[in-house]
């Protein structure tokens, strides 16, 4: 069993994701891991696959466009606070802030993210970097 944790959130970022995001690394538990993203305003992340971890975002401020797909299945969503998604494993995605705020989530990991090398670069439909 392990024993229970608590952990403010950050006041600066850990580490920035292979995505490019502002990561605040939070807890996490042998089967998950949990951790604030942050993409300032008008930035966007570049595309990416896991290789092996799925996710699960929770929105909780700003706005900005989450781009997903599988195989044929492709969608770009609004994201606003209070807006959950998951990201399956294999799916390619890319996500961006609105010109005037950053878009900040809160997202799980399973398994617990093993590393850098987790992310694989794919093409996305936007250029990544400020807009």
């Amino acid at each position: 069993m392990s024993e229970f944790s608590t952990l403010p959130l950050p006041a600066e970022r850990t580490v920035v994701a292979p995505d490019g995001s502002n990561v605040r690394v939070l807890l996490g538990l042998s089967t998950g891991t949990m951790a604030h993203f942050e993409l300032p305003a008008g930035m966007t992340s570049s595309a990416v696959v896991h290789r092996t971890v799925e996710e699960i975002w929770f929105v909780v401020a700003g706005r900005g466009q989450m781009w997903r797909r599988q195989g044929e299945r492709e969608e770009i969503v609004e994201l606003v606070p209070g807006t959950c998604l998951t990201i399956p494993l294999g799916t390619h995605f890319q996500f961006r802030a609105s010109a005037a705020e950053p878009v900040a989530v809160v997202g799980v990991t399973m398994p617990p993210w093993p590393g850098a090398d987790e992310a694989i670069a794919v093409p996305g439909p936007w250029l990544a970097g400020p807009g």
